[in-house]
């Protein structure tokens, strides 16, 4: 039966390239395996500090997902810390930690039946996963792309990009109503008309970000 640090050493294989993996407890690293991409130079034994994905999520109690300047670890990189329990009370987080892609870029650049074209963030509405392949919807063109959701979340930008589904990430700016829906779940009416909605495992941090 494989021990924790060597499950962790199996993970950080897999993901070797370009994720790192860290785990905390509640007041310091306990684990740290860098990728060949990226290395914020943690220590088992360094403390959490304040403004780190892992303090967000420790002390907000929820999965934290977003991008954090050079200021805090001397590189820039977005990140997932996801919190976990022990009898009820939180124990610890796991996070995962990739390079800071969007540095450079200000375009998705969508496949279409022509070719390629580059599109701006802003012109893009939103992005969707549907029949396996991801669709990106935006103004005046519509063409799938390589990457999947999850990798999007962190290729965009976080002041215009927000997940609400599974399926589904929009650009704030497009969203032209929000209306609740049944279970503490909410439906969106975008700008060009379709409606996307706001699943309940997403709710709450939507609210959050969008502030209501």
């Amino acid at each position: 039966m494989l021990n924790l640090d060597s499950l962790l050493d199996v993970m950080g294989e897999l993901f070797a390239d370009e994720i790192s993996i860290v785990v905390s407890n509640t007041k310091e690293y306990v684990y740290y395996r860098p990728s060949k991409r990226i290395d914020l130079k943690i220590r088992p034994g360094d403390p959490v500090r304040e403004g780190t994905l892992a303090y967000k999520a420790l002390t907000e109690g929820q999965k934290t997902s977003e991008f954090i300047n050079r200021d805090v670890f001397g590189v820039p990189y977005h990140g997932m810390a996801v919190p976990f329990h022990n009898d009820g009370v939180i124990d610890g987080c796991v996070i995962a930690i990739y390079p800071a892609y969007t540095e450079g870029k200000s375009v998705v650049t969508l496949k279409t039946s022509d070719g390629w074209v580059p599109v701006p963030f802003s012109e893009v509405n939103y992005i969707e996963v549907k029949n396996r392949k991801t669709v990106v919807v935006a103004d005046h063109i519509t063409g799938t792309h390589k990457n999947s959701l999850q990798n999007f979340e962190y290729v965009l930008p976080h002041d215009l990009f927000v997940r609400c589904h599974r399926s589904f990430i929009v650009n704030v700016t497009h969203i032209r109503a929000i209306y609740p829906d049944t279970h503490s779940t909410f439906l969106l009416s975008m700008s060009d008309g379709a409606q996307i909605p706001v699943s309940q495992s997403y709710s709450s941090y939507f609210r959050k970000l969008l502030g209501f």
